[in-house]
């Protein structure tokens, strides 16, 4: 058990490092070969956050475990709206500009509906993957369009950048290769750790890997969203807050679940109607805070602490 403790420990410090630094390193090569800033903000960043969950679903679905896969999908995707969300909130009430991310609530809502229409079977297939990986694509256009029609997030996206990539200074093309090459390197380490230690943990304690997906690994890999919306909330910057708790779950619903099923899709050994249907629940949650702009208060969000902690509870 102490072996399997270590690799999950070990494993979420390489990936949470690991994801952090390629996603830096993407960004600042995007900008030096020219990207848009709206392309950069609306995919490498937007999405960066969810290169755990990604790289721990494919790797696991990779070696038979699907269930393990998914359990973490709709786990991350829980924990994002609701513990992520519920913890920024308690840190800064979220007061305004929420509206201006409506469309994207609805996106997202759309897509966690799809997944949920899709594995409701208690299946994940090829043919499922594929329909989830082509939505991705289209997600993916439509995001780049409306951050292209949106003057204030141009504004917006670039400033984050600058923040992020410490202006617009020169960038060492060669060095940022070799440490996305390394970062990424990492990650898959990292999550090839946190995949085996989490197994080894549900065959010494007998729980279902999808058990260990919604929980010990789910909440492993939204440490990023948790780090980044807390960040964000210090600063009262809420539409990035909600921005990228919005694109995380989009990504996990769509290019995550979708990837995991092509290279490993099939039956899932355990039930995840229930867990779906949380997911699907504080989905919607959000897609009606962003579509009509209304404010989260401290109370609120303690509220999602405790739908978080309810959640936890059921799926034992």
């Amino acid at each position: 058990m102490v072996g399997a403790l270590a690799l999950v420990v070990g494993g979420l410090v390489l990936l949470t490092a690991g994801a952090d630094r390629f996603v830096l390193a993407a960004a600042r090569l995007s900008r030096a070969w020219g990207l848009s800033p709206i392309l950069i903000g609306a995919l490498v960043l937007g999405m960066g956050t969810s290169a755990p969950e990604f790289l721990v679903s494919v790797v696991a679905a990779a070696g038979g475990g699907l269930d393990l896969a998914l359990g973490n999908v709709v786990g991350s995707n829980v924990a994002n709206l609701s513990l992520v969300l519920g913890a920024t909130a308690l840190v800064a009430p979220v007061t305004d500009h929420i509206r201006t991310l409506r469309r994207e609530g609805l996106l997202m809502l759309a897509a966690v509906a799809l997944l949920t229409g899709l594995a409701w079977n208690g299946a994940l297939t090829t043919v499922d993957g594929i329909i989830l990986l082509v939505t991705m694509a289209g997600a993916a256009a439509l995001l780049v369009r409306w951050a292209r029609r949106d003057a204030e997030g141009t504004g917006a996206v670039t400033a984050e950048l600058d923040a992020m990539t410490h202006g617009s200074g020169h960038t060492n093309i060669r060095f940022e290769l070799i440490v996305g090459i390394v970062a990424l390197a990492a990650t898959l380490g990292g999550a090839e750790m946190l995949v085996r230690g989490s197994q080894a943990i549900a065959t010494r304690l007998e729980l279902s890997e999808g058990l260990i997906g919604l929980t010990l690994v789910a909440l492993g890999t939204s440490l990023p969203e948790l780090a980044t919306g807390i960040a964000a909330a210090r600063r009262r910057e809420h539409d990035l807050v909600v921005g990228n708790l919005l694109g995380s779950n989009l990504f996990n619903s769509l290019a995550v679940a979708g990837g995991a099923a092509v290279v490993g899709g099939g039956a899932l050994a355990i039930d995840f109607r229930t867990g779906m249907l949380f997911m699907l629940g504080i989905a919607a949650f959000a897609g009606i805070l962003t579509a009509t702009g209304n404010k989260l208060v401290r109370w609120e969000g303690f509220v999602l602490l405790v739908v978080y902690a309810t959640f936890v509870a059921t799926s034992f």
